[in-house]
């Protein structure tokens, strides 16, 4: 039997839930429709549990997350392909997105200069990121696998803060600049950026430790809306 709705947020999510959400994520609107559906394919009683899980509010079971894997296998290991990887041209803007071309510039942390010294190195052009506002290469491993160190990401500006938890952004605090997935924090004023390398350790210590932020501290936030491999010519 499933737990109920739980109204805060657990204190330790464990490994198999990151996983669960990280993967969910990826695969949400591509190998499944919604939570209805992803829930019946699970033996969920109610799409509700899918949510509880996604805000963290309970962890997985690891069967589920079997099943999960499992179910959606070809997905996860990309030998099915999703529609949107042809690149085809764009209406909305000829031109495409700015690309900066922007290196990391301290050790240890993925710290970016600021966009607004660089001039972009080209524009990016192709099917899903009409609505993305400017794009960004990716330095570093700390987000390994879902963001390989040399890719590029298409980033939309979130005006307004809300964040989604679980999903991955560019955010801009203090004088730090990196790419985070945003989980909800104890409180709505804060979230944890979390780190998907977990394998990377520095003695018994993560080499990326989750951290706490406010969002009333982040300057700039920008969801991650889309992921290329930078080709080698």
């Amino acid at each position: 039997m499933e737990d109920g709705s739980k109204p805060n947020k657990i204190k330790i999510v464990r490994p198999e839930t990151l996983e669960f959400i990280i993967i969910y994520n990826q695969l949400k609107g591509k190998a499944f429709n919604g939570n209805a559906q992803l829930a019946e394919a699970l033996g969920f009683n109610s799409p509700s549990s899918i949510t509880e899980i996604i805000k963290s509010r309970q962890n997985i079971d690891p069967e589920k997350l079997r099943i999960f894997k499992e179910k959606y296998k070809d997905y996860i290991s990309g030998e099915i392909k999703q529609n949107f990887s042809e690149s085809k041209p764009v209406s909305k803007h000829s031109e495409g997105i700015p690309m900066y071309e922007i290196s990391a510039t301290a050790s240890g942390v993925e710290v970016y200069n600021d966009i607004n010294d660089s001039q972009p190195v080209g524009h990016m052009n192709f099917p899903g990121i009409e609505d993305c506002d400017f794009a960004l290469p990716v330095w570093g491993h700390s987000m390994y696998p879902y963001l390989e160190n040399g890719c590029w990401v298409a980033l939309k500006i979130i005006h307004d803060k809300k964040i989604l938890p679980g999903e991955v952004y560019y955010i801009e605090w203090g004088d730090y600049r990196m790419y985070k997935r945003l989980l909800a924090g104890d409180s709505p004023d804060e979230v944890i950026a979390h780190s998907d390398n977990t394998t990377e350790m520095v003695g018994n210590r993560l080499k990326y430790a989750p951290f706490i932020i406010k969002v009333a501290d982040i300057k700039k936030l920008c969801l991650v809306k889309d992921i290329h491999k930078k080709h080698n010519h």
